[in-house]
């Protein structure tokens, strides 16, 4: 265990709050899987826990695979996994899988090994790095509107076009992160106002096209303008039911929470262990709980700023706010939905709700963001290396001056000197050389 630790390489920080956020989640999915078990019906609460173990270990399996990648090879990978995330989210749009009686196809399932994973969750790893090379390489170049939109937004727009009609929110969150990475990445502003304006309109546009033809797509766009509807009306609903659970469950929990594994509306609420688990997390642990979760949060937040700031390339610090941030933006977001803030999006707890794919796209995210640090770490310690050889060479120099010296003031002041050697002396007298004949 030891040799592993001294292996994991990169910032200390991020590893540290990775890995509580990960020991963190056993507790709450353990108990929330009772929902699952007794009232569905469905499998056993041990059965989930190892589940959601192999999960975990997987996905730091990934971190550590990922993170021995040096970043900058991401950014050719970027390019040749663009258009495999295409074609992989029309396969998705026409013969995706449904999962938990979502109305709409999200998820594709691997052949042979049964594995599902949801492909807008790659397409968001996939387009932030593609970005961040985008900016890195037009980094101190005069950028024009038509040559961004050809190089940049085309391709953004065609993958949100593929992810908006089944998961209207994961769209509106890539869009997001994807406008305030090129905003930190110095794209210029009246460029990227006439780009917010294009895609408002082209969502109002969707919209009106649906309402016209609802039968274009069934099941698909219904759910999530629905989500929206309902949010902003004040009649009973299905969304209401679940926030209303999620709101007694973090009533119930007070200040310190009814205890670990006590949650009774783990057993009403819909996707408790993973949608609304910050619920049962407040519920069973209390505000302190809570704010325990909220506060790790943010201070992995602040890991990421302090990293970018230190990353000497503009394209390592883009990757870690374009891969990092979108994690903490989607973490307040689940609470916010707990909370009535936000309408109800699917957007899960991430390193804490449960879900394979979930859990291993946001480690992949943190290993290459590792990756970026580790490099930084290895340019530092390359620095101090370089600083301590000279200091050394400095210090042979030195000494070197200093027996000159002495050895000119012996002779100024007539006294006797050791007799000299040559590394060719052949006398009998003892030779200080002679350890190193041969060598």
């Amino acid at each position: 265990m030891k040799e592993l630790i001294n292996n994991l390489k990169g910032d200390k920080g991020i590893w540290s709050f990775v890995m509580l956020l990960a020991l963190i989640s056993f507790m709450p999915v353990f108990s929330a899987s009772t929902n699952l078990v007794y009232v569905i019906g469905k499998g056993s609460t041990i059965g989930y826990l190892v589940k959601h173990l192999v999960h975990i270990f997987i996905g730091f399996a990934l971190i550590y695979m990922v993170h021995k990648v040096p970043y900058h090879y991401y950014r050719g990978l970027s390019q040749l996994a663009m258009p495999i995330v295409a074609v992989l989210l029309v396969y998705t749009f026409f013969q995706g899988t449904v999962i938990d009686g979502a109305n709409a196809s999200r998820w594709i399932k691997v052949p042979f090994i049964g594995v599902t994973f949801q492909t807008s969750a790659l397409a968001m790893i996939v387009l932030m790095i593609y970005v961040a090379r985008y900016l890195a390489k037009a980094d101190g170049k005069e950028v024009t509107f038509k040559q961004s939109v050809i190089e940049l937004w085309i391709p953004v727009f065609i993958i949100l076009a593929l992810i908006l009609p089944s998961n209207f929110s994961t769209a509106a969150l890539i869009f997001s992160m994807v406008c305030m990475l090129v905003f930190v990445g110095k794209y210029p502003l009246k460029y990227l106002g006439m780009i917010i304006g294009t895609g408002i309109t082209m969502l109002v546009l969707f919209v009106a096209f649906a309402k016209a033809f609802p039968d274009a797509m069934p099941n698909r766009v219904d759910t999530w303008m629905n989500r929206i509807e309902r949010f902003t009306s004040d009649a009973p609903n299905e969304d209401d039911y679940q926030i209303e659970k999620a709101k007694i469950a973090i009533a119930s929990g007070m200040v310190y929470g009814v205890g670990p594994g006590k949650s009774v509306q783990k057993n009403f609420l819909p996707q408790s262990s993973s949608d609304f688990i910050f619920a049962i997390i407040v519920e069973e642990y209390g505000l302190v709980g809570g704010l325990t979760v909220l506060s790790l949060y943010l201070l992995l937040f602040a890991r990421f700023l302090v990293t970018a700031h230190k990353a000497k390339s503009l394209f390592g610090k883009l990757l870690i706010v374009g891969l990092g941030f979108p994690i903490i933006f989607q973490a307040l977001i689940n609470m916010g939905v707990a909370v009535e803030l936000l309408p109800v999006t699917g957007q899960t707890l991430p390193l804490i709700s449960s879900g394979g794919s979930s859990i291993w796209m946001t480690c992949i995210s943190i290993g290459i963001i590792i990756s970026v640090t580790k490099k930084e770490e290895e340019i530092a310690q390359e620095l101090k290396e370089k600083e301590d050889r000279e200091a050394a060479l400095q210090q042979l120099i030195d000494e070197h001056i200093l027996r000159e010296k002495q050895r000119e003031e012996a002779e100024a002041q007539g006294l006797e000197q050791p007799a000299a050697f040559s590394i060719e002396d052949d006398s009998t007298e003892p030779n200080p050389m002679r350890a190193v004949f041969g060598k």
